[in-house]
């Protein structure tokens, strides 16, 4: 999750970055327990110290395919103020296709850091 939050921070947050972040953000959170999308977006908040906030519209289509990918499960419940809620918890499919997007997100990361050490007055941070 650090290297996800991370490239966010160094970068203007795109539609494309954040929709290619999200998917793995939303795994890490879900293998630490199962939770429903409002929360999701509180965490994603509060773990970029509120420096990306993700509309319900923006999230809730990623959850709809991941779902549909098998890398989550989601089920039905309600809440102790009686409102029902879409619990989502991830599965041993959206475990594997975590570590495999972690691996890759690693191989861009080293890469990137490797190109700024090579070239450090060619990038720039602002």
């Amino acid at each position: 999750m650090y290297v996800c939050i991370e490239l966010l921070r160094m970068i203007d947050h795109s539609k494309e970055l954040i929709a290619a972040s999200l998917a793995p953000l939303v795994l890490i959170i879900l293998k630490e327990a199962e939770n429903y999308g409002y929360e999701l977006i509180q965490q994603l908040k509060t773990r970029s110290e509120a420096k990306l906030n993700i509309a319900e519209g923006t999230l809730y289509p990623v959850l709809k395919k991941m779902e549909e990918k098998k890398w989550l499960a989601g089920k039905w419940k309600t809440a102790e103020s009686g409102k029902q809620r879409k619990y989502y918890s991830i599965t041993k499919k959206g475990k594997d296709q975590l570590s495999e997007q972690i691996e890759q997100w690693n191989f861009f990361n080293n890469l990137i850091q490797k190109s700024w050490k090579q070239n450090p007055l060619t990038f720039s941070m602002k």
